[in-house]
């Protein structure tokens, strides 16, 4: 398996200093519950090194990954994150040509598929004349080598001058074309597993700890940043990584009784679908493993987390980043404290709310909420210095940069969001947040999932709108959105109030719980104007 972990390398955790380590170790258990060791997946990811570098990539260039959760999605991270190369996760459900436009955009020299994906795959490659030589794919995929070509006949020892790499996750493009955050390549003297275990060290700021008898449960797809960066943060700390494929409310409470998971990463809306579960069906799992479950995303309805915190105990995290950086954190102790917040910032971060001037507003007023950007976290979005520049401003000496989220910071520093700037709802003059809403929505028990937002309105500019996916068993008609109707008047103030309610079997969610909201505004606003 290559060099002895003292000459390796000086650090203490990291993948590669684990699986020299204790390569017998189960390192991680695929959605089809094989178990894999560390060495297994330390062997294969040095083969599809050698392999690639066989190719022609050198050092600095770029590889895209369009796989759903799987062993071979890790044996490429952890090749291209000790090669010095970059690695863009590209979203499996985007179209054809979305995809062809990130895997031509981050400038690929080698295309990672999966058979699942694997029309879409081939459409994309053709779309943009990518090499068939360097595209490769787990399962039968036209146009695509198999993955298994790549390792076939490679050395299974770790390759000469490693290097670190660095993941380039792509924004979801809501006001046009995605772009790549590009950050720069860690000095190329520093050994990967010394990179690994700072970046291991995010999770420590919630009290996890390395290696003893940890397992993270990752049950979304890892084309997210925070879904990729605290599956590997768990990894290179020594922890077993347990991966679903699709993830269920039932899938998740049997894994975590299975294998005693002790952390995972989870959005809002799963705690919700988590919560209409039967009571005797939540009672059937032993929870009791559970002692860092963070959350973020998207801001979490205070009574959904009550009752969550009231199943799990003292288990549920909540902290508030994005993919350009961060950020906050908030203990349960703490939030039980101040419900609602997102935390104070974490050891590092720093946070100001900001009017439209650009300057500092006072505690507890609403504002823009910029985020300190340190000189090693500096980013650009990749081809786009326009947007670069449009995200930041300089406070008090330091730079500050948004991704367009509005709150305010309490008299003792604490966080409290309202919403995103774009999806407010300017109605009669008077702002809206489409989350208040929703949060209040949530609590009717006939309420699965919903979304709000504002249509246009000859004289208010706009009215707010509520689209609402009933729960289980409820029956979707006028009874029930007399009865929502009903249940909002003595919960909303008149002007926030929904005007209109209509029903749907499924709000267009993506699997890690994100909204498309857009889908089901934007044809409202066909021939108008809105403020925001």
């Amino acid at each position: 398996m290559g060099r002895p972990h003292e000459e390796e390398t000086l650090a203490d955790h990291g993948f590669w200093t684990h699986a020299n380590k204790n390569p017998g170790r189960t390192a991680l258990v695929d959605p089809e519950r094989r178990e894999w060791t560390a060495g297994e997946l330390h062997a294969a990811a040095n083969q599809v090194v050698h392999g690639l570098r066989e190719l022609g990539l050198e050092y600095g260039d770029s590889v895209a990954i369009c796989m759903p959760n799987c062993a071979e999605y890790f044996q490429v991270y952890l090749a291209v994150t000790q090669a010095g190369w970059y690695l863009t996760p590209i979203n499996w459900h985007l179209a054809p040509s979305e995809i062809a436009y990130i895997v031509q955009d981050c400038d690929a020299k080698a295309f990672f598929g999966h058979a699942r994906v694997g029309d879409a795959c081939r459409k994309a490659a053709d779309e943009i004349g990518f090499p068939a030589e360097a595209s490769f794919a787990v399962g039968e995929t036209p146009g695509f080598r198999r993955f298994g070509e790549l390792l076939a006949g490679q050395s299974e020892a770790p390759p000469p001058d490693r290097a670190p790499g660095q993941v380039m996750n792509y924004t979801s493009g809501t006001t046009g074309k995605p772009k790549g955050v590009r950050r720069a390549l860690a000095p190329r003297e520093l050994e990967p597993d010394v990179m690994g275990e700072l970046l291991a060290g995010f999770l420590g700021m919630f009290g996890v700890q390395p290696e003893n008898d940890n397992v993270y449960l990752c049950g979304s797809p890892l084309y997210h940043t925070a879904v990729l960066l605290q599956a590997a943060s768990s990894m290179h700390w020594g922890h077993t990584l347990v991966l679903m494929d699709k993830w269920t409310p039932e899938g998740m409470l049997e894994r975590i009784d299975r294998y005693r998971v002790t952390l995972s990463h989870m959005v809002p809306t799963q705690f919700h679908r988590l919560l209409l579960l039967p009571e005797d069906e939540r009672a059937r799992y032993d929870c009791s493993s559970t002692r860092h479950m963070l959350h973020a995303a998207a801001p979490c309805p205070p009574d959904v987390k009550r009752r969550m915190l009231d199943w799990w105990g003292d288990a549920i995290w909540e902290y508030y980043a994005a993919t350009e950086g961060g950020g906050t954190i908030v203990s349960p102790q703490e939030w039980r404290k101040y419900p609602g917040t997102v935390g104070r910032p974490w050891p590092g971060a720093d946070v100001k709310i900001v009017d439209d001037d650009g300057r500092a507003v006072p505690t507890g007023e609403q504002g823009t909420v910029y985020m300190l950007l340190p000189e090693q976290m500096t980013f650009e979005y990749k081809g786009d210095s326009a947007k670069t520049n449009k995200s930041r401003i300089m406070l008090d000496g330091q730079t500050y940069f948004t991704v367009g989220d509005v709150g305010y910071l309490d008299e003792d520093g604490y966080l409290f969001l309202c919403d995103r700037k774009i999806d407010m709802i300017i109605s009669g003059g008077a702002n809206i947040y489409p989350a208040e809403i929703e949060n209040v929505l949530l609590t009717h028990p006939g309420v699965g999932d919903v979304a709000v937002f504002g249509i246009p309105h000859e004289d208010w500019g706009e009215e707010v709108k509520a689209v609402v996916e009933p729960a289980p068993g409820v029956e979707a008609g006028e009874d029930f959105r007399a009865d929502i109707f009903e249940f909002c008047r003595d919960r909303l103030a008149r002007f926030k109030m929904p005007r209109t309610i209509d029903f749907v079997d499924t709000l267009p969610r993506d699997p890690n719980g994100k909204l498309y909201k857009r889908k089901l505004r934007d044809p409202y606003w066909v021939g108008h104007e809105r403020a925001i």
